[in-house]
């Protein structure tokens, strides 16, 4: 006897074929155990056949030595162009290797490259997953903010104007110019009754300051440096040390640019001022006898720099603690690197954050901090 299908119940059985090929339930909705077995099994097929095991084996090694760069960047030697330092310097960005090794490894269907990029996913999540949410917190006792305003900066006074409106207590500034040192001043006096600049930085303050020194971070001001007077080196000076007056206790404020790094054919990832300038500067932050010390400043390099370790190993990251991203601040028209700091012992940071630009091109940094 034959039975005439209706049109209704063919649509009914298309359906039930379409659910069990897609794993979906009525209107569309996964159906997650079913979906999950699908998968499994897919997985499983892949993972069984030998020959998406030999497939890739330059990837997988490509996969390995990414990860083994990224877990073992200390071990990298510096005694050929500072290789260390650079890799060091640009560690956030060897994640971006990562999703392109994974599109060639699924095009190339290669389950061992595939297996191996578990190596650089965990080591570069450990490193800098932190750095992925916002871990800012609300409060806070002092704003401080810090900035490289550039020597050659076309607008010192809309710079100014915008680094008073940011309404942080203590403010500092590097690569101050003869020029530009005026207006800055002038500028910044409604808003800091309280200043001192030494060389090329300087810091304003709502708070009484004390106790301000040039700090001694073994700079190079030329020839016959040694029989040149105080006030002539002082033009040169980049780095200044003093006592900010708050109504917690003293705080000790550090400001600091160090020294340009280079990079070039012929010398590599050229350092030697930064580094001569980062060891002076940590074994000046270890002497300081007061318990709650802040550094601000260019130091042109980031914190995971072995470099600073003198100088990190004493103080901690307000943006590393409190912060949200990564933070870079430079170039400020396209940041890679967070070479701009702000360094704490003896405070706690409960926020830090990065400042909209201005005619410079470093991005002014910021944190609030507590006792």
């Amino acid at each position: 006897m034959t039975r005439t299908v209706t049109g209704g119940e063919r649509e009914r059985a298309t359906a039930r074929v379409g659910t069990a090929e897609t794993g979906r339930g009525e209107a569309g909705r996964p159906d997650t155990p079913s979906a999950w077995r699908a998968n499994l099994r897919r997985a499983t097929r892949f993972g069984s056949r030998p020959e998406h095991w030999k497939r890739g084996p330059v990837l997988t090694a490509l996969a390995l030595l990414l990860g083994l760069v990224m877990l073992l960047h200390a071990e990298i030697p510096n005694r050929i162009g500072n290789v260390g330092s650079l890799v060091e310097t640009l560690l956030p960005w060897f994640g971006l290797f990562v999703p392109v090794l994974l599109a060639a490894s699924l095009r190339r269907r290669s389950a061992s490259a595939l297996v191996a990029l578990l190596l650089p996913v965990t080591v570069w999540l450990n490193l800098f997953g932190g750095l992925l949410g916002d871990r800012s917190r609300p409060g806070g006792d002092l704003t401080v903010v810090s900035h490289n305003v550039g020597a050659d900066n076309p607008d010192p006074v809309g710079t100014a104007r915008a680094l008073a409106a940011s309404g942080a207590q203590v403010l500092a500034l590097e690569e101050l110019t003869h020029e530009a040192r005026g207006t800055y001043e002038k500028e910044l006096a409604k808003a800091y009754p309280h200043h001192t600049v030494l060389g090329t930085v300087g810091l304003w303050s709502k708070l009484p300051l004390s106790d301000t020194r040039p700090v001694d971070i073994a700079q190079d001001v030329g020839p016959l440096a040694d029989t040149k007077p105080f006030d002539v080196k002082l033009a040169y000076n980049r780095a200044l040390r003093t006592t900010v007056a708050t109504d917690r206790g003293p705080l000790a404020v550090y400001v600091a640019h160090l020294g340009s790094v280079r990079l070039n054919p012929r010398a590599g990832f050229w350092t030697e001022s930064r580094d001569r300038n980062a060891r002076a500067l940590g074994e000046a932050v270890a002497a300081e006898r007061i318990e709650r010390v802040v550094l601000l400043g260019d130091l042109n390099g980031t914190t995971d720099d072995r470099a600073f370790d003198k100088i990190t190993s004493r103080l901690h990251s307000a943006h590393t603690e409190a912060g949200n991203g990564f933070g870079f601040t430079w170039p400020a028209t396209f940041p890679v690197a967070r070479i701009d700091q702000i360094l704490l012992r003896g405070v706690h940071p409960r926020s830090a954050w990065l400042l909209p630009p201005t005619a410079s091109d470093h991005l002014p940094v910021a944190a609030t901090i507590s006792w």
